[in-house]
């Protein structure tokens, strides 16, 4: 049920007996060697597979976040985090305008955290609303399926590197595993500093692992955020 092939009265249709539907919440930057789209991609597709069976909506991912750090790095851009705030809000608003109450906010970006606070603000002001933030990657049994396969998992290393999120025309990623950059001091950095001490734009650990592995990964993640939607996250 991708909002991107609805029209206006399968909404309709959906609305008269249900109020839920998904915003997945992504962002546009560096991932070393992997496709600037990562976090909007995999936050689009597990919410897709997870809302399928279930027949829940699923709008088009917000596909720019909060990002500053990497803006050194060409084809990143960021939202200020009050620009964001205040984006999420109206888009808020607008659902809840159709007659959609409860929204899952399934984000793949960690910077988009403060963004939580749209949510719980918009509950204040509409008590009979459920909004619930997930962070699909770093949800319970998704990221215990991570760091059962291998604990040295961060930004733009083999946890982000799926399938869906390579690009047939870059060079072959390294084969052995990158030491893990200070995160503390990184975040104490100036975008071009942070491009000078991550290079390729990798954090730490491989840069790729077994398709099975990814496979294994994504299926816990599809499931956990499918019993979400399921839940009614009530």
């Amino acid at each position: 049920m991708r909002i991107a092939e609805m029209d206006w009265r399968a909404v309709e249709n959906w609305l008269a007996h249900d109020d839920r539907c998904v915003l997945p919440l992504g962002s546009t930057e560096q991932h070393a060697g992997l496709s600037l789209s990562v976090d909007s991609i995999l936050s689009e597709r597990v919410a897709t597979e997870a809302a399928e069976p279930l027949g829940v909506p699923v709008f088009p991912v917000l596909a720019y976040g909060i990002t500053p750090l990497f803006t050194a790095y060409p084809g990143t851009i960021t939202l200020s985090a009050r620009t964001y705030l205040t984006i999420l809000t109206e888009v808020l608003d607008g659902l809840y305008a159709q007659g959609f109450r409860r929204v899952l906010l399934c984000n793949g970006h960690g910077g988009n955290g403060p963004g939580a606070a749209a949510g719980l603000e918009f509950m204040a002001r509409h008590p009979d609303a459920r909004v619930r933030w997930h962070d699909w990657w770093n949800a319970p049994r998704t990221w215990s399926a991570v760091q059962a396969t291998d604990p040295v998992a961060s930004h733009a290393s083999w946890m982000e590197n799926f399938p869906w999120t390579r690009l047939a025309n870059a060079p072959r990623p390294p084969e052995e595993r990158k030491p893990m950059t200070d995160t503390a001091r990184l975040r104490t950095l100036s975008p071009v500093a942070v491009r000078a001490q991550l290079g390729d734009g990798n954090f730490g650990g491989l840069y790729r692992r077994a398709d099975d592995d990814m496979l294994a990964i994504w299926r816990v993640a599809v499931e956990e955020t499918r019993g979400l939607l399921e839940s009614g996250w009530g």
